[in-house]
């Protein structure tokens, strides 16, 4: 058994070598989408072009343009007229427009009741609801600071003192790594495996394989662990990657990261393995592999969107999408730490989830062609 096991192990990998697109979507395609998501996608609004139009220019106008004009988040654009403002946001040059009105001064001297209009752009909702945000924290600061300065006290009664935990930086580099590193292992687990099986079937030479003495279990085994190397190599890159290159904290430990991560590889090779062997066609379990694995990883997560604000028939979906657990377990060990009470339950869900896909696979491959 020994032997003929080494065999199968020696052939799968001398496979894998020959293969460049093996090799390219273990090693190369994760590193291109860390590059990708690390530097190229952000969930920062910084620097967001903003139209101001001030109607009648005074001290006190001058100084609130003066706060945008300082703030990292935004890039001010002034207009002489409100309608050259609104034809800009028209034209998706701006995505708002500040609109201080010629009583602006007068009202602030007399009441401190100066009110202001911003018009924002509302395709993008998340994206207005930040400018929002930050057009009100800058009015805010910029009035306390006027306030001192004119020696009128400016402090409400009670004042929040905000914490950020776990992300204080506030990057979404520190979140989106993480959760990115779900995605390149399903690649590697469940797209490559879903062609193996197949790609015997269509090329005939699992008829070979299966007039020599060996099993089907020795068979399964010298697919999986080939690919279960490669993913494990692909996943130490990506973790090297997230540490050293973006200076994503792990603040977890790697034994339980390592132990964690093999379980999801197994889910995943299951996966891929189960689909394989259903489908018979490298074609068709691509795809099956790409609907059924890589798009619910993406999409229903938690890697990109809040599973929480999701539809109730959709969040129940989300529990047999086994990169849902992992990506809670990748979030918790880099960002927060050794959170048992998160990492035991979404460990023990992955085991399950990779015991049922290879059990399934095992049961589905028969040493016969029918």
């Amino acid at each position: 058994m020994n032997r003929r096991l080494r065999g199968l192990l020696r052939k799968e990998s001398l496979q894998i070598l020959r293969d460049p697109s093996s090799i390219a979507i273990a090693f190369v395609l994760p590193v291109f989408l860390l590059l990708l998501f690390g530097y190229g996608v952000s969930m920062d609004s910084k620097h967001v072009p903003v139209g101001l139009v001030v109607e009648q220019p005074s001290a006190e106008a001058l100084s609130f343009v003066g706060a945008f004009q300082q703030s990292e988040y935004f890039a001010p654009r002034r207009f002489l007229s409100r309608q050259a403002a609104l034809q800009a946001l028209r034209q998706r040059r701006v995505d708002g427009v500040l609109i201080l009105p010629s009583d602006f001064a007068a009202r602030f001297k007399a009441d401190r009741d100066a009110p202001i209009q911003l018009i924002a752009n509302g395709v993008d909702a998340n994206s207005a609801r930040l400018l929002e945000g930050y057009v009100q924290g800058t009015w805010s600061g910029w009035l306390q600071r006027e306030l001192a300065a004119r020696g009128i006290p400016a402090e409400p009664p009670a004042r929040p003192v905000t914490r950020i935990w776990f992300n204080p930086e506030l990057r979404s580099r520190n979140y989106l790594v993480p959760g990115l590193l779900v995605i390149n292992m399903t690649l590697v687990g469940a797209l490559l495996t879903a062609l193996v099986m197949a790609r015997e079937y269509e090329r005939g030479t699992l008829e070979a394989l299966m007039v020599t003495p060996v099993t089907m279990r020795e068979v399964l085994i010298g697919k999986v662990l080939p690919y279960f190397v490669l993913g494990m190599g692909g996943m130490a890159l990506s973790v090297a990657m997230a540490m050293w290159l973006f200076e994503v904290p792990l603040r977890g430990a790697i034994w339980v990261l390592v132990l964690t991560s093999t379980l999801f590889l197994l889910a995943a090779l299951g996966m891929g393995l189960f689909i394989s062997v259903m489908a018979r066609s490298q074609f068709v379990a691509g795809m099956v592999a790409i609907i059924s694995t890589f798009l619910p990883a993406f999409l229903l997560s938690g890697f990109l969107f809040d599973i929480e604000s999701m539809p109730v028939a959709v969040q129940v979906i989300t529990h047999i999408v086994a990169a849902r657990y992992f990506v809670s377990v990748l979030q918790s060990l880099f960002l927060a730490g050794d959170v048992w009470s998160v990492i035991l339950p979404n460990a023990l869900a992955l085991a399950v989830m990779a015991a049922f896909f290879l059990g399934m696979a095992r049961w589905r491959i028969r040493k016969r062609l029918d």
